[in-house]
């Protein structure tokens, strides 16, 4: 419950959550193939075959998760909370200087730190699309939505690519709340050590194995 003698001391809504769902998706068909062969592997593999297939998936189920399914973006009125494959950032809105879209996606820190938002990708072929349909728009006379919402609702349509929104809504949120009290701080990191761990185990487990082979 909110402290009522302190009612900005939680965010005014909770946290607007950014992800990539083909990201996701590719994530779980890498997952459910690595599982069918390394489980065919450790259940019908001779010798040393299981043990290498064991060590095989502690190496690769993490960097997988870590590169597909974990990455997301949180924001909410206080901060941004950047889950990155190996960590996870959190920077309240007055430390960050830009949040800036080239061929990624970054947030810039007023100390000059640099982390991108790998759940926020770039696409170049989405920017094309965009880019036609805002000429598309213009040409027809409206340069904002390519239709007339107000007479057929279905005509409008986005001209920015789905992480170029992401990032103007971000960015909108970065310059309304830069000066909020409950936005103020600084950046902290947190590495992900429950991909990082298995991840080295299983990568030491590997070499052992190959050097004996």
């Amino acid at each position: 419950m909110s402290d009522p003698q302190n009612p900005v001391a939680e965010p005014a809504y909770k946290d607007r959550t950014f992800r990539s769902p083909a990201g996701i998706a590719g994530g779980v068909l890498l997952l459910a193939l690595g599982a069918w062969l390394g489980v065919d592997a450790v259940i019908r593999g001779e010798g040393r075959t299981p043990w290498l297939a064991l060590a095989g998936l502690l190496l690769a189920v993490p960097l997988v998760v870590a590169f597909t399914v974990r990455p997301a973006v949180y924001a909410n009125d206080d901060r941004l909370r950047v889950r990155n494959p190996f960590r996870t950032v959190t920077l309240p809105w007055a430390s960050i200087a830009t949040l800036r879209s080239g061929y990624s996606n970054e947030a810039l820190t007023t100390s000059g730190a640099k982390y991108q938002l790998w759940a926020i990708p770039v696409s170049l072929r989405g920017r094309k699309k965009a880019a036609r349909r805002q000429s598309q728009a213009a040409a027809a006379g409206d340069p904002v939505t390519g239709g007339r919402p107000f007479l057929d609702p279905t005509a409008a349509r986005p001209t920015r690519s789905d992480g170029d929104q992401a990032m103007d809504e971000l960015r909108e949120l970065a310059e309304r709340q830069a000066d909020a009290e409950t936005a103020q701080g600084e950046p902290t990191v947190r590495w992900a050590y429950e991909i990082v761990a298995p991840s080295v185990i299983g990568a030491v487990l590997l070499a052992v194995l190959l050097a004996v082979t």
